[in-house]
């Protein structure tokens, strides 16, 4: 329904209304809010139109020159780490454009994250620099009523590809040359840890990549995904998550969500546990096709539906009653979350790797508190064991 209207004419009474002389920031809040709750109550539906609008909006500027300048169209947790002038005089390159999506998909996620807050808790925003080229903004929320630590980083950094970065790229199959290849890494990656045990924790990573040798030849590639790790089985949530993913791959491949779904399974899998660290969600990595136009549309329709597959079930769970027992047990599966990431996962190694690496940054997706018991095992026929039982045989939750 959103999308027809839309199309129907609807996007340009929105147009008139944000660029209009007289209020357009304040009216162009309101339409984003109204979008943003639309996508909350509305699904993956919403989440495709809110990523259509802003296309449309981007493409209306630049012909009809109503907003001067792209890097000013979307609103940030910070200043840009390129400058607004280098990113309005190469509003093409996908180096660019990527980091427009991702300053913006930062903002609009802590936004959305605040305003679950009871008691006015916000971000705190940490922009830094990096000596050997690039930097970053990490927004941790801590300590709120709501979420116990929310963490909402982006990085824009290059320089030379160390050698441990190199080994790792040849082990995936990357026809990397010998001697410095310069590169350059843009991408949004966000961890939310919530204070009450039945809402799930949410992961989402989304980058891109360019490799330069030194014959010039460029290599390019995106890569990312959202999963969702609940601490207690809440079927009708995982299918909501993954009905939601599924809706904003489709139309860009319909063979993208199985493929991708497949990928994640295996890739957030903690072998010397025997179980995945959730119920699963997409993740791909080395996606450079069919192009690099629809593959970064493809990305950013992912990124865009984010808010609408996890803010749903933050406002159904926030407030569910909970005991020590649900607590207790919630700070030991984010011992499990911790081992994934410092033993497995790839974007912590590759930071860690990465030379003049910022570790907090790297590092702020590990939750405030976490629990390890040793030989921990749940009673059968309990909460506990149900949700084991899904992690260690992943399932198709769509039933495709």
């Amino acid at each position: 329904m959103i999308l027809k209207w839309l199309r129907s004419g609807g996007s340009r009474l929105i147009a008139r209304k944000m660029h209009s002389s007289a209020g357009g920031s304040s009216r162009k809040s309101s339409v984003i809010r109204i979008l943003g709750s639309a996508a909350c109550i509305g699904g993956a539906t919403a989440a495709i139109a809110y990523h259509w609008l802003y296309r449309n909006e981007v493409q209306m500027a630049a012909v009809t020159g109503s907003v001067a300048k792209l890097a000013n169209v979307s609103r940030y947790m910070a200043e840009p780490i390129t400058s607004r002038q280098v990113l309005d005089a190469n509003r093409n390159d996908m180096k660019c454009r990527m980091e427009e999506l991702v300053m913006r998909i930062q903002y609009d996620f802590c936004r959305s994250l605040e305003a679950e807050e009871h008691f006015g808790k916000k971000f705190l925003v940490d922009r830094w620099e990096r000596k050997e080229g690039g930097g970053g903004i990490t927004c941790v929320l801590q300590d709120g009523d709501v979420f116990e630590k929310a963490g909402v980083n982006i990085s824009v950094v290059h320089g030379n590809l160390p050698k441990g970065a190199i080994q790792q790229m040849r082990s995936r199959g990357k026809q990397l040359a010998e001697g410095e290849l310069p590169f350059f890494a843009v991408g949004v990656s966000a961890v939310i840890h919530p204070r009450n045990p039945m809402v799930p924790t949410i992961h989402f990573n989304y980058r891109y990549f360019e490799v330069t040798d030194s014959a010039g030849q460029k290599q390019w590639w995106f890569g990312g995904g959202t999963d969702l790790t609940p601490y207690y089985l809440n079927e009708a949530d995982a299918e909501h998550f993954h009905r939601t993913l599924k809706e904003a791959c489709d139309p860009h491949d319909s063979s993208y969500y199985p493929r991708f779904k497949e990928w994640c399974d295996k890739y957030f899998f903690i072998p010397h546990r025997n179980e995945s660290r959730g119920v699963g969600g997409i993740f791909f990595d080395d996606l450079d096709g069919p192009d690099a136009e629809r593959a970064f549309d493809f990305v950013s329709s992912c990124a865009h539906s984010v808010v609408p597959s996890y803010l749903p079930l933050v406002r159904q769970h926030k407030n569910d009653p909970y005991g020590d027992r649900h607590r207790q047990w919630q700070l030991l599966r984010r011992g499990r979350y911790v081992e994934f990431n410092l033993i497995y996962d790839r974007g912590t190694k590759f930071g860690l790797y990465t030379p003049g690496a910022r570790y907090e940054s790297i590092l702020m997706s590990l939750p405030l508190n976490a629990r390890w018991e040793y030989m921990n095992v749940p009673t059968e026929g309990t909460e506990e064991a149900a949700i084991i039982e899904v992690l260690k045989k992943p399932k198709n939750w769509l039933k495709l």
